[in-house]
């Protein structure tokens, strides 16, 4: 990673964006929490796309769901350092990259997000439901949706950079 010219702007600049992301993914929570129910079954929406509460108490897909609890600090402190090393990125990268700051800067909201969560409710909130007949996408929430949307950005801008190379 290159550094940055002394008295250029940095990435972080971009951090409105985790701001926006973590403020949005509290606020969506907020109202599954208050007007969905574990036992009220899924509330329709639009075609193929139900509101359902969940709690995820593993990380993607529920991987480590049945875990005895200890998956919650770990995946807690995967964050926190996941966090960490993106705000270090994002400093060190000039805020002209644009399209790789705002990446990292939905990873960051998405993660803060689910971090929230695991320390205050000791899972993540989830509750949008996907589906398409019988089958249904694992439940998720908006800050799995700035994670899986900043990284494929990331990767396509790895890829864009290396053309334009």
């Amino acid at each position: 990673m290159p550094k940055r010219k002394k008295g250029t702007h940095s990435g972080l600049c971009w951090l409105w964006v985790t701001l926006g992301v973590f403020v949005l993914d509290r606020l969506a929570k907020h109202l599954a929490l208050s007007d969905l129910s574990l036992d009220g079954g899924p509330l329709p929406l639009l075609p193929h796309l139900n509101l359902s509460l969940a709690f995820n108490r593993g990380a993607a897909f529920s991987f480590l769901g049945g875990a005895s609890g200890w998956q919650i600090w770990f995946l807690s402190l995967m964050a926190l350092a996941a966090s960490g090393i993106i705000l270090y990125i994002l400093a060190r990268t000039p805020a002209s990259r644009r399209g790789f700051s705002v990446a990292l800067a939905l990873i960051l909201g998405g993660a803060l997000g689910n971090f929230y969560d695991r320390i205050v409710y000791f899972s993540v909130i989830d509750f949008i439901d996907v589906y398409a007949g019988r089958w249904h996408w694992p439940v998720f929430n908006l800050a799995d949706s700035a994670i899986c949307l900043g990284a494929l950005w990331v990767i396509l801008d790895g890829f864009a950079g290396r053309h334009r190379k």
